[in-house]
């Protein structure tokens, strides 16, 4: 295991960054987190601290790794005071581009000139915000999906100036934090929030429509397409269902609700090509023959060992369906 970092600063202890300092100061990386003043920061240090306590009341954590976390994580009364001596400076304020420029600035002035810093914003352009930077090949977006204690999956968004070796270097913390860090290009919202803001936006139309209410849009969406998500994305999930299926389906949401439900012009090139996914020429992924055949085994396996988990924490009154 590498011994980088030997020290980590959180700049930023609102509910993603003590989820930072917490993961950090568990697997051994000291922390300090730091905020707009010491009393923020302390009460960042007591949400880490509490949070862990109640992580070991639920049986989540054991009570060794609790004490791990109060041993590498402090707070700082400065910006300046916790990235001093910092390798790595994870930045989680508020989503603003001139607010994190400010932050951005402090940090450059006052950490070592080799520390990388790291933003988790959730939607802002990395080349935007590299402007405030100096020396920005350095600099990289980071962004963790909440709860980033549990979300295993981290965007890496390298700027235009980003050193690969600093995106490398990421790649292997992430990966000793527990995380499966994947490089995705530079573009407002990245890869996750530009699906996800788009599902959640016709959400809201269809409940808007009077076609269903909000609770029923989340049962529907629990159990039917978003039940297979931890398995399997976007791409295996429409070539295993066919491709000319798609093309059909989207016709036929065309037809009811207008062009903006066209068929992309890459599913039509696929269907006419005879690429209709797993059944028949491979698809987006290209996957045909035995190797389809065992996935559809392993998704048969993942799905009903899925439902069997719901229905025993649904029985536990510890589902999705607890309030």
């Amino acid at each position: 295991m590498s011994d980088w970092p030997k020290r980590a600063a959180v700049v930023g202890a609102g509910y993603m960054g003590t989820g930072f300092g917490q993961l950090l100061a568990l697997h051994g990386v000291p922390c300090r987190l730091a905020d707009a003043d010491e009393e923020r920061a302390t009460a960042g240090l007591e949400t880490v601290l509490s949070l862990s306590r109640r992580f070991v009341d639920a049986g989540l954590w054991t009570p060794e790794q609790a004490e791990a976390v109060e041993r590498n994580v402090t707070a700082a009364a400065t910006v300046e005071e916790a990235v001093a001596d910092a390798d790595i400076v994870l930045e989680a304020v508020t989503e603003d581009p001139a607010v994190k420029a400010a932050v951005f600035r402090r940090v450059e002035a006052a950490a070592p000139a080799e520390a990388i810093v790291a933003t988790n914003t959730s939607a802002i352009p990395i080349a935007d915000l590299s402007k405030a930077f100096t020396r920005p090949e350095r600099f990289l977006g980071v962004h963790w999906f909440n709860p980033p204690q549990w979300v295993p999956g981290v965007e890496v968004i390298p700027g235009p100036h980003t050193n690969p070796a600093v995106v490398e270097r990421c790649h292997e913390l992430l990966r000793r934090l527990g995380k499966r860090p994947v490089t995705v290009g530079d573009s407002a919202g990245f890869v996750g929030n530009r699906i996800q803001f788009a599902a959640f936006k016709e959400a809201v139309q269809i409940v808007a429509d009077g076609v269903a209410s909000p609770e029923a849009v989340d049962e529907i969406v629990r159990t039917t397409f978003g039940f297979r998500l931890p398995f399997y994305g976007p791409f295996a999930i429409a070539d295993m269902a066919g491709l000319d299926v798609y093309a059909g389906a989207f016709a036929a949401l065309e037809r009811g609700l207008g062009p903006r439900f066209a068929a992309p012009e890459k599913l039509r090139e696929l269907v006419e090509q005879g690429r209709l996914g797993n059944k028949s020429g491979g698809g987006f992924l290209g996957i045909t023959g035995e190797e389809a055949e065992k996935m559809a085994a392993r998704r048969d396996e993942s799905y009903a060992a899925l439902a069997r988990l719901l229905d025993e924490l649904e029985a536990e009154g510890r589902g999705p369906d607890a309030h």
